[in-house]
């Protein structure tokens, strides 16, 4: 008797996993020439600090032994950049990585975790994981949250074990300000991660509150703004005695001696991240008006892509037709919410390529 091998393989999964639907990222085309605009990478190419430490790295015995597990030479660097002490820090194969060890350390199963909607769907997909339910509250139409996020309970009587946002917000680019997030942390009866891996585009941030309220936890990636989306590291900042209980979920070496020797490079190289910053947010004004020109309601952002919605044209077509001609933008649809298109802010070279493509649709 043959088997059907998917349904052997959800046989033997636990049922939360087999029944999870699972995070789908970008398009990441390997070939072919494509202009990029859909995952959030910066296009520009790192500091060549990075370039000089990661040959350095390699050139030693370094790589023949296990990384230093607590990345100890990036905490010190970037404790005294970020005005705390190198214990209020731990380091990840990404912010993801920092995301998963924090659902697993305030999540168990069947408990519930808080995040708005429409934002970055992998919480709901790390609740999913856990087997934890996923309590989504819908931003208001302005992209505000009402004071029913800081609610105890979810709407089916959980008790509210992790929140999460995203700020600025993911597909929006919209930015709670810090008084706004420290009020709802104030009321919220557990942690609340704000997920900062647009964080260095913004105009403000959240690393004070980490210091007036310890359930206050604050993620950071290197993939946006340092551009270094392709070797994966990121960092979370939080008060010594909840770090010390991370460091017990955390893989034992999550973050490979490359990745440390780069992104203590990348965050001494101040000058680059400013120059590099100002160009991003200057493409984004551009970029901005540009839609608004052409018809959309582009949202203003606080990150490095910009959100847009025409009032009576279909997105998805707009989607279909860009790539057909080499240009990847990314059409997002959320269920009891709508669709729309998230552009990536590129090179001037490159957003000046995406509008004229538009201007002929």
């Amino acid at each position: 008797m043959s088997t059907n091998p998917a349904s052997t393989a959800n046989s033997l999964v636990r049922p939360a996993i087999a029944a999870l639907a699972g995070y789908v990222p970008g398009e990441q085309p390997q070939g072919g020439k494509w202009i990029k605009l859909n995952t959030n990478e910066n296009p520009y190419a790192p500091s060549p600090a990075v370039a000089r430490a990661i040959i350095a790295t390699a050139a030693g015995r370094t790589l023949a032994k296990y990384p230093d597990p607590l990345a100890t030479v990036f905490r010190m660097r970037a404790a005294e950049i970020l005005g705390v002490d190198p214990d209020w820090i731990i380091c990840g194969n990404g912010s993801d990585d920092l995301l998963t060890i924090l659902v697993r350390t305030f999540v168990g199963a069947g408990e519930c975790l808080r995040m708005p909607y429409p934002s970055y769907i992998l919480y709901r997909t790390l609740a999913g994981i856990q087997g934890a339910t996923c309590d989504e509250f819908h931003y208001s139409a302005d992209w505000t949250l009402a004071d029913g996020f800081a609610a105890p309970q979810s709407a089916a009587g959980d008790d509210v074990k992790l929140a999460i946002i995203a700020n600025p917000n993911s597909p929006s680019g919209t930015l709670l300000s810090p008084g706004r997030i420290k009020e709802l942390a104030d009321r919220l009866p557990c942690a609340l991660v704000v997920d900062e891996a647009y964080g260095d585009f913004a105009d403000s941030n959240c690393l004070d509150l980490v210091r007036q309220n310890d359930r206050v936890i604050v993620t950071r990636s290197f993939s946006k703004s340092y551009a270094l989306a392709g070797l994966r590291f990121g960092f979370a900042v939080a008060q010594p005695h909840v770090i010390e209980q991370l460091l017990k979920v955390k893989d034992s070496y999550n973050c490979d001696a490359l990745s440390i020797a780069a992104a203590t490079a990348a965050i001494d190289d101040r000058a680059w991240l400013a120059e590099n910053r100002a160009k991003i947010i200057a493409t984004r004004r551009r970029l901005t008006d540009a839609m608004r020109g052409l018809g959309y309601d582009a949202v203003e952002s606080q990150a490095n892509f910009v959100w847009c919605t025409h009032p009576t044209r279909p997105h998805k077509p707009v989607y279909e037709a860009l790539k057909k001609q080499g240009v990847l933008i990314r059409f997002m649809n959320y269920a009891g919410w709508g669709d729309g298109l998230r552009i990536t802010v590129g090179t001037d070279a490159e957003i000046d390529a995406f509008l004229a493509c538009m201007k002929t649709l």
